[in-house]
């Protein structure tokens, strides 16, 4: 049996490279904010203009945009599932 575990200490940068990372979601958390905010103005702006095609518009960028956070928010959590999935097989 082959036990192996990530090794955060093998490569020079890793910690620059994981503040990288760190940075990039929280531009991403902040950009699905922003879009959110966009597409329910986009919205208000279509139902409030009887154009049912803006209305659709914004109920689709705003369901965009709420995955987006959650995949943003949850990315760490995925990663470390998919690990201890991939260390029972």
């Amino acid at each position: 049996m082959i036990d192996i575990d990530p090794n955060s200490s093998g490569l020079p940068g890793i910690e620059q490279l994981r503040t990288i990372v760190g940075a990039v979601m929280t531009v991403g958390l902040i950009l699905s904010v922003l879009a959110l905010i966009i597409s329910a103005i986009i919205w208000a702006y279509g139902s409030n203009s009887s154009n049912p095609h803006l209305a659709g518009r914004g109920k689709t960028g705003l369901l965009i945009s709420c995955g987006a956070a959650v995949i943003c928010g949850a990315a760490v959590a995925l990663v470390n599932f998919g690990w201890s999935v991939g260390q029972q097989v």
